[in-house]
């Protein structure tokens, strides 16, 4: 082996653990097998849970009536495998959903969880329907002349494919003539090469900034947001009513393939009339409300209207626990009441998540208070906040009025009031509050020693924190401890509670993101940091169709400045395959991209296909197959370029986050 060769391919093989950590891992993520460790409910979190049913009209059959009207049929036992072995979709894991609320689980979250258990074929109007809980998302079917219309086909190559082989199973079958993908967020277009017919003739149908969008979402942040998604889904928690048993949306994201196709017709028009395959759908353009890119459709022959993820049964996040860009609450309300104008005439509401309605009385019912519901959170918070409030004070002040609070479609079963109120803030003010002791705080564990100290030491605010602990509370406890632990990581007993703490929190959430949060960070206290993150190895067909643009971004932010203070580079990268170049430069610490034509002061060129780059990404190509393959070469200084992808900070996507 030439020593060129082996500089090659170190080199090339530095730049695919530079983007994303080497690859090669399965997207699924390990859990900790059996008993995780978390403590029984104590008889303050008995009573909380009992006070919310004492509340709410749990009783209420009316939506499990929707949620099993039209059912077709059900698998005996939903389980879908990926090659490996391990498993993309289990709801066959959610079998202890069933009778009355455990006392480790809030009564409403856990009606919401048995409601999304529900899952199968089902029969929405005449000539459509949905094919429930084979994923996070519903995968829905609409009847055309020459053959089927689907719609959102869920996350991956695997589920997808599951979903339509059950409904070919129990409907006529039929080609599949065109697919509406409704937005932008991967549960809703991951599987659609398993829908497609191979000859591609398929029609595909989607918003606006949708292919930016879906490629481009997790690519800039996406190692942090991954880590952090960990947490809001609970991907390491046991299933059981100690441990994870819903998201609210739905069961939780599957795992698998994910894929995407280029659109054959964009939707930029509110109004227009469509048809297809002899099915005539008017369109809305929802653009920027729970997605960047996002259509809702309407069925005017049968008086049908898809929601997609704008409504939903419960209330959706302003702000995502994962970490996004705030959504405008205005914007989204304003969206609803549009369509409540636009389609008054409706007599069938169905969505991308949950189950469908039916009647033009209710489902007029459903969206004024979906509407309302964000429009009182945005105008409330800035009423609160005029008046001197900060978003802590608002998050604790702000009260849904009775008629919104007692719809079940209104409750923080993903979204919460609490966290909502403060993205409205957020958007509008930013992080700063006005108090000028927030304006330059210290950090973390700078702060967290000096309470500690101040105190009295870690034993005088351990012995405090038990005995509020004792007494219930736990949010009170939860700020005492994590101060201790970040200022003295190592001091077992103080984790050990506040890990018992975590759980309290847990069980009394009716959201299943803040349940999964808390519970996530109760796993780390107890049994520290995943041994992986999230992988690539199966998102091959994502990569391909995203431009190489959006990996040229992340490398600018994975620049460190610091190191690269007084240093100068310039690299072209030269797709062959799909004859683009582009050229990066270092200059002031920064990282500069453009694109276009090579540049004659660049120290080296990479020549690649984009097919190669893709594949070292995902894990399918390495050490041997870049030095033996005719798809790479460098000119120009290796050294220079090693140097290079040395000032680049390789992302970290299993970082602390409930100790320093």
């Amino acid at each position: 082996m030439s020593t060129i060769n082996i500089i090659i391919s170190t080199t090339l093989l530095l730049l695919c653990c530079v983007l994303f950590g080497c690859g090669g891992e399965s997207a699924e993520v390990e859990s900790i097998p059996g008993s995780q460790g978390n403590g029984p409910p104590t008889e303050f979190t008995v009573q909380a849970n009992q006070s919310v049913a004492d509340a709410l009209a749990l009783t209420d059959q009316r939506d499990f009536e929707d949620a099993t009207r039209g059912f077709i049929a059900q698998p005996e036992e939903l389980q879908v495998w990926l090659p490996d072995g391990t498993v993309a979709w289990d709801m066959t894991s959610y079998d202890f959903v069933t009778g009355d609320s455990p006392d480790s689980v809030n009564p409403s979250l856990w009606r919401q969880a048995k409601l999304n258990n529900i899952h199968g074929l089902f029969e929405v109007t005449e000539g459509v329907y949905q094919i429930r809980g084979f994923d996070l998302a519903n995968m829905s079917i609409i009847e055309g002349e020459r053959g089927w219309i689907i719609v959102d086909p869920l996350t991956s190559r695997e589920t997808a494919a599951e979903a339509i082989a059950f409904a070919r199973k129990h409907l006529t079958s039929r080609p599949v003539s065109a697919v509406i993908l409704t937005h932008s967020h991967i549960d809703h277009f991951g599987g659609v090469l398993s829908v497609m017919e191979a000859d591609r003739s398929t029609e595909v149908f989607a918003p606006v900034g949708f292919m930016e969008e879906a490629t481009s979402e997790n690519v800039l942040v996406g190692s942090t947001m991954s880590r952090r998604a960990m947490f809001m889904y609970g991907n390491r928690l046991e299933r059981s009513p100690r441990g994870h048993v819903d998201t609210g949306l739905g069961k939780m994201p599957a795992a698998g393939s994910p894929g995407i196709t280029q659109p054959t017709r964009i939707i930029d028009t509110t109004g227009e009339s469509i048809h297809i395959d002899g099915v005539e759908f008017i369109f809305q353009n929802a653009a920027g409300s729970e997605a960047p890119a996002e259509l809702t459709f309407y069925l005017p022959d049968k008086k049908a209207f898809c929601g997609a993820e704008v409504v939903s049964r419960n209330m959706h996040n302003l702000y995502t626990l994962r970490g996004a860009k705030v959504r405008d609450a205005r914007k989204w309300g304003n969206y609803i009441d549009e369509a409540l104008r636009l389609f008054s005439d409706t007599e069938v509401y169905f969505a991308s998540h949950h189950w469908p309605m039916w009647g033009n009385a209710k489902i007029i019912d459903f969206l004024e208070k979906q509407r309302d519901g964000y429009l009182y959170i945005h105008d409330q918070t800035l009423r609160l906040a005029a008046s001197g409030l900060t978003p802590r004070e608002i998050a604790e002040e702000i009260q849904l009025p009775d008629a919104l609070a007692a719809s079940f479609p209104n409750r923080g079963y993903y979204g919460t009031l609490k966290h909502n109120s403060k993205a409205v803030y957020q958007r509008y003010f930013g992080w700063f509050d006005g108090n000028p002791a927030n304006l330059d705080p210290l950090p973390p564990v700078e702060s967290a020693r000096r309470y500690v100290e101040t105190m009295g030491g870690g034993e005088a605010l351990l012995t405090r924190a038990r005995a509020d602990f004792d007494n219930g509370d736990y949010r009170w406890v939860a700020e005492l401890l994590n101060h201790l632990v970040f200022a003295d990581p190592e001091n077992n007993d103080a984790k050990a509670l506040l890990a018992d703490t975590y759980d309290q929190l847990a069980y009394r959430a009716e959201s299943g993101p803040w349940r999964d949060v808390y519970l996530s960070g109760a796993l780390e206290l107890r049994h520290g940091l995943p041994s992986r993150g999230m992988g690539l190895s199966n998102a091959g067909d994502l990569l391909r169709k995203t431009p190489p643009v959006e990996f040229m971004k992340l490398l600018a932010v994975m620049l460190n400045g610091p190191a690269a203070s007084g240093k100068n580079y310039v690299i072209n990268f030269d797709f062959t395959d799909i004859d683009e170049v582009h050229t990066l430069a270092i200059e002031n610490s920064v990282l500069h991209h453009s694109t276009g034509k090579a540049s004659p002061d660049a120290q080296a060129t990479v020549r690649i296909t984009h097919e190669l780059f893709v594949n070292m990404l995902i894990g399918n190509a390495g050490f041997r197959d870049i030095m033996l393959s005719d798809d790479v070469a460098i000119e120009g200084s290796s050294v220079d370029l090693l140097r290079f992808f040395s000032l680049l900070e390789v992302p970290d996507d299993t970082f602390d986050i409930v100790t320093p």
